[in-house]
């Protein structure tokens, strides 16, 4: 089944720890949530009774995206994260898809958001695992027989991964360098939407710092921006970067029509 057209569409977040779906797409919830559109965000990793959890829940109130929706695995480099679950690079390829796609059904979401290739920002092996895992659900969960358990079939329009073009490394490259990391950017030409979120960074900025925990370490972005001037935090939160992949399939003999489905506003 596909997605209607919509002025202002659904939108599911699908994201490998508490945060990144502030950090990497926080602007473009609030945006959809201020414009009347449903959204959501699917978490990864941490178990749902976990600290993390609860700073999560904070943070998507703040961005107007309902409540957690937590896969439950443990994050790679903190196994205590979720103590009884497998690590999410560790699970069953398929065990995970079947969970997503799941949510995915249940929601009905025109888009889903999710890191790129490269695993956005960084490169964690949580996050390219994620990237993977919502690129085959979102094909996944528009076909019938595939996790017949999972709900009724739902296709998604469109996927926009998370990136970062190299002309918009700006600040914050140099920012996550001093701190021993590597801003993964890719080439301007694979960037097919630009978002202004400046009239959301406020929004966008108390989701961030809603992740506490994050924000007390040195060496994570959060605890990077939090000791940011607000004036250099405000222009590193302006403005995001995605990648369309049209999804739906086309009618036979006709091209896929990329403004199907738009940001709103």
């Amino acid at each position: 089944m596909t997605a209607p057209h919509a002025s202002k569409p659904s939108l599911l977040g699908v994201f490998a720890h508490p945060d990144d779906e502030s950090l990497l797409a926080g602007g473009l919830f609030a945006r959809h949530a201020a414009a009347g559109a449903r959204t959501a965000v699917v978490t990864a990793t941490w178990a749902p009774d976990s600290h993390r959890a609860a700073e999560l829940a904070d943070a998507l109130a703040a961005l107007g995206a309902g409540r957690p929706r937590m896969l439950g695995f443990a994050d790679a480099r903190v196994p205590e994260s979720a103590p009884s679950r497998p690590r999410l690079c560790d699970a069953p390829f398929d065990e995970a898809v079947g969970l997503l796609v799941g949510h995915v059904r249940e929601f009905r979401p025109d888009i889903v958001v999710t890191h790129d290739a490269y695993g956005q920002l960084t490169g964690h092996p949580d996050h390219v695992r994620t990237h993977r895992l919502a690129t085959v659900a979102v094909q996944a969960s528009g076909l019938e027989h595939l996790y017949p358990d999972a709900g009724a079939p739902w296709q998604p329009a469109a996927l926009h991964l998370a990136t970062h073009p190299h002309s918009g490394v700006g600040e914050l490259g140099p920012l996550l360098a001093r701190v021993g990391k590597k801003l993964l950017s890719v080439p301007d030409g694979h960037v097919t939407t630009t978002v202004d979120v400046s009239a959301w960074v406020g929004q966008k900025w108390a989701a961030i710092a809603a992740h506490r925990s994050e924000a007390t370490r040195e060496h994570s972005l959060p605890g990077i921006l939090l000791r940011l001037p607000a004036e250099a935090r405000e222009r590193i939160l302006s403005t995001e970067y995605y990648t369309r992949l049209d999804t739906a399939p086309s009618a036979p003999g006709l091209a896929p029509c990329p403004g199907r489905v738009v940001f709103p506003g």
